[in-house]
């Protein structure tokens, strides 16, 4: 064996720890590249998720103020396109008023202000937290109210005469709107100077901050003090463009989180680099994907109802664009569904808000159920919805669907220990291939819904391009009907009313007629409906009503008998205007008769028991008017106690059916005389039905037989001569 000298083997030891120390080194050099590599990465990576996350927070937070603006624009106009605003503000009804208005500022999340001032800037009624005030205006808010009164006041065109802003007031920083008072179809019959504006507003406090980041994820959102330098901020202006105040938010700093969560393990294991990437990949992945998630959901939450859980407005449009565009793409046809619910106002009015939006909620849970995941489903108004789908098969689909919804309105909602009966009318409006836009679809759909409510409602109404014709001459008659009633051209004539066993007139029935300018006589089955639908009926009845109290003044023998729309049922004051009628006219309330149709008291029976007792107080009859045309319900007939009934023209024209339409009319008949309320049969035409009639035991008859509606003269001249009215008829 070849023994090796000491000092080369000891060389070679050294040579071998060298290399070693090298490879130890150079593998060290390496590591502390790769980690400086990798920790320089990872830190840029922070920052950059850190910078995208700020970026998301204040866009977040931009948002979340516009929507704060919105919802205070959306509420001032809910409360001032309204009927009864329209009605009573300009009445100077302080008492409703400060009911509806002032006290709803107490508490409330809407609004704490509320102002009603004259087209001078002139305040004529504040409230603050649901008390009165007497600061000025002025004082208390900076410049910029102004500025809304008269972007408010001088807006015309298609813009609504509406303003809102944030502005400084001596309470802190809030967002004020400014609108003016009218009906909710826009129109307003008051001269520019005599015009009362609403103007709202609704302080950004802390605890309003503290909901907003609630709701919109934002960390640590709060107002940043006078002289503090904070880093991430938005701006509130007012409409002048003055800062206001600042938001700050806590950065959530997600990056830094992960860098932390795998800057020990680069510490701890450099051998495993190939894993630390994995990891920083699945860490940044994550994050990413949180931030993706967090600006989703707060993109979710801007475009959803928060009433119903189903898309608002907004997301309805952006979503029925992106479908349209899609759809023609595809070659496929979208079909638009707009429903508007019939009679929820009534269970609004019947029994509150809070009973009305469970049964939004109820209406929302059906219509989801029924279209699934294959539609557009959205809640774009208070009683609105729209369905948007798009399919080959049109007419299949469509027509399915509607007869689905339809069904599922047959049935009545039962709301804990209320049970609710609501219909729904529906507008369909087709894209062909998506060539129709969004915003002109939805027109059309909204169109051929109301043609389906003018037409009987609880139907389905394709949109069909005469209805444009047909819209533009009903809104024509609208308009001159409106001119015709308040210059008082329309004539009331008289139907009369004989005894049954004599055949002697003991009254008449008092019914509107329209002669209109230019075009000649209107039906009423045209007008009355369109006074009906915007709030017209209310002057055109009490007129109807005045004009029979003065005529009636002539034949003090006979008494009169007038029609009363449930929109006039359901004002709250009409008991306090029929009285002012009793008054200025000096009518014996026992010769007067109101005559109403049974749908109201199905709907609404608190409401209508309460409102009739009004009416009987004045000493005025109430007769039930088309019985027999429709619920014609023993329990009502019972409880409302009327002191008349009025069987419809539909018994009477079965009459030639044979023995078991007279059987029906009899058991009619015997049924009011149970209970003690006398019957008057209308629309007898021929001397069988009245002999019939007698028989059965009505007690008065109205009809062609006796005579058509007539004029004052053709009465006066069967009153004053004694004539029995089927003279004149036959004449």
């Amino acid at each position: 064996m070849r023994l090796i000298p000491y000092r080369f083997r000891r060389s070679a030891k050294l040579g071998r720890r060298s290399q070693v120390t090298s490879m130890l080194l150079a593998f060290a050099v390496v590591v502390t590249l790769v980690t400086i590599f990798i920790l320089t990465a990872l830190d840029r990576i922070a920052d950059y998720a850190n910078r995208l996350d700020d970026g998301r927070s204040r866009e977040t937070t931009l948002g979340a103020i516009q929507t704060f603006e919105e919802q205070l624009h959306a509420t001032l106009n809910d409360y001032a396109a309204w009927d009864d605003a329209a009605q009573f503000v300009y009445a100077d009804d302080h008492e409703w008023i400060a009911s509806n208005y002032g006290e709803m500022t107490v508490n409330s999340d809407l609004f704490d202000v509320a102002l009603i001032m004259d087209a001078h800037q002139n305040v004529l009624m504040a409230y603050q937290d649901g008390h009165p005030v007497s600061w000025p205006p002025e004082r208390y808010f900076d410049t910029s109210l102004p500025t809304l009164f008269d972007k408010a006041s001088t807006t015309g065109g298609q813009t609504a005469p509406e303003a809102t802003g944030f502005a400084q007031t001596e309470t802190g920083v809030a967002a004020v709107g400014v609108a003016l008072i009218r009906q909710k179809s826009g129109e307003l019959d008051q001269p520019p100077q005599g015009r009362r504006y609403l103007v709202f507003a609704r302080h950004l406090d802390r605890e309003k901050i503290e909901k907003l980041a609630q709701t919109y994820v934002i960390g640590g959102l709060r107002f940043v003090q006078d002289g503090e330098n904070s880093g991430h901020t938005v701006e509130i202006r007012n409409v002048h463009g003055k800062v206001l105040t600042r938001l700050s938010w806590l950065s959530r700093l997600p990056g830094d989180l992960g860098y932390a969560e795998v800057r020990p393990l680069v510490y701890c294991a450099l051998a495993m680099v190939g894993l630390f990437f994995l990891l920083l990949f699945v860490s940044g992945s994550n994050t990413l994907d949180r931030l993706k998630a967090d600006e989703a959901a707060a993109r979710h939450l801007a475009m959803t109802d928060r009433l119903s859980g189903l898309l608002n407005r907004t997301g309805f449009f952006a979503a029925l664009d992106a479908l349209v565009v899609e759809s023609s793409h595809r070659n496929e046809h979208v079909a638009l569904l707009y429903l508007d619910l019939d009679g929820f106002k009534e269970v609004n009015d019947a029994y509150g808000h809070g009973t009305g939006d469970k049964l939004i909620r109820g209406v929302a849970a059906g219509l989801k159920a029924l279209v699934g995941d294959r539609a557009v489903l959205a809640r774009v108004g208070g009683d609105e919805f729209a369905i948007a789908l798009s399919t080959t098969d049109l007419a299949r689909v469509v027509d399915a669907l509607s007869d689905h919804i339809l069904g599922f309105f047959d049935e009545p909602f039962v709301i804990g220990e209320r049970v609710a009966t609501i219909g729904t009318s529906i507008g369909v409006a087709i894209s062909p291939r998506g060539r129709i836009a969004g915003e002109e679809l939805v027109r059309r759909a909204d169109m051929a819904m109301y043609h389906a409510k003018e037409t009987g409602r609880g139907r389905a109404e394709y949109y069909r391009p005469e209805m444009d014709a047909q819209r533009e001459e009903r809104n024509m008659l609208e308009i001159d009907l409106r001119i015709a009633i308040e210059r008082r051209e329309l004539t009331v004539v008289y139907q009369p009313v004989v005894e049954a066993s004599t055949w002697r007139l003991v009254g008449v029935e008092a019914l509107a007629r329209w002669n209109r300018n230019g075009y000649g006589p209107v039906s009423p089955d045209i007008f009355i409906p369109i006074a009906e639908s915007t709030g017209l009926i209310d002057q055109l009845g009490l007129f109807v009503l005045h004009k029979a109290c003065e005529t009636i003044a002539m034949w003090p023998e006979l008494k009169v008998s007038v029609n009363i729309s449930p929109g006039q049922f359901r004002d709250p004051a009409f008991a306090l205007h029929v009285g002012s009628v009793f008054r200025k006219t000096g009518t014996d309330t026992s010769r007067v008769t109101l005559e109403m149709t049974e749908g109201y008291f199905i709907q609404s029976p608190e409401r209508a028991r309460a409102a009739l007792a009004k009416l009987k107080q004045l000493g005025v009859k109430i007769a039930l008017d088309d019985f027999g045309s429709g619920f014609s319900s023993v329990g009502y007939l019972r409880q409302f106690g009327f002191d008349r009934m009025k069987i419809d023209k539909s018994l009477l024209d079965a009459l030639s059916e044979g023995t078991r339409a007279i059987d029906m009319l009899n058991a009619t008949v015997a049924l009011a005389r149970s209970l003690d309320i006398p019957v008057t049969a209308e629309g007898v035409e021929t001397e069988a039905q009245a002999m019939q009639l007698r028989l059965t035991g009505c007690d008065e008859l109205q009809g062609y037989l006796f005579g058509k509606p007539m004029s004052v003269e053709e009465i006066d001249e069967i009153y004053r001569g004694g004539r029995r009215p089927r003279a004149v008829g036959a004449a």
